[in-house]
């Protein structure tokens, strides 16, 4: 092959890249999103005799391997904060607690679902794959996604919902109820 040529994984992978880099930057910090991109590259090109000829079954087939290489990636990061705490345990030092949201509603909301869930949502609304294609990247029938997909919606739509409304008294960050008498009167500190 010649260097004007291209094969049809290196026209997948130069058309899809960059939207494969922002799936990785939405879920990680940056600094590892180039890392899992190279590291789904490197599978790609390892697995090259398995891609797809079509164009949209190739994008399918590209962000099945990034999301494998993601699930790798979360593993692993477990595997080192399990072992990082141990560590802090048998040493003495208290385990750093986690940061604190960065504010967005929709984000912490997503955040909340099952993994399962939460990655189908991803992949529609972040990655603009249809219901049935983010089932197929994930490994599931077109069946099971819509109906994750519907589930995760109504999860969704009860963790949006206003202060003010009927089911706030079942979210568990509530407030406690605190009985009157207990509460200072007219500047009475008590």
């Amino acid at each position: 092959m010649t260097n004007s040529q291209s094969s049809p994984l290196e026209a997948a992978l130069k058309a899809n890249g960059v939207d494969l880099l922002h799936y990785f930057q939405r879920r990680v910090v940056s600094e590892a999103a180039a890392d899992l991109l190279a590291e789904t590259m490197l599978t790609a090109w390892q697995r090259e005799k398995d891609h797809p000829t079509d164009a949209e079954a190739g994008r399918r087939w590209l962000f099945g391997i990034a999301s494998n290489v993601l699930r790798n990636d979360v593993r692993s990061r477990r595997r080192r904060y399990r072992l990082a705490n141990k560590l802090r345990t048998m040493l003495g030092t208290p385990a750093d607690s986690q940061g604190a949201d960065d504010g967005v509603e929709v984000r912490d909301a997503v955040q909340r679902l099952d993994p399962e869930p939460r990655e189908l949502i991803r992949l529609v609304h972040w990655e603009g794959f249809s219901i049935i294609d983010a089932g197929q990247i994930l490994g599931i029938s077109a069946s099971t996604a819509r109906g994750r997909y519907q589930r995760a919606k109504e999860q969704l739509r009860e963790a949006l919902e206003p202060d003010d409304s009927p089911t706030q008294g079942r979210c568990s960050a509530t407030l406690p109820q605190v009985d009157p008498r207990f509460l200072p009167i007219d500047g009475d500190p008590r």
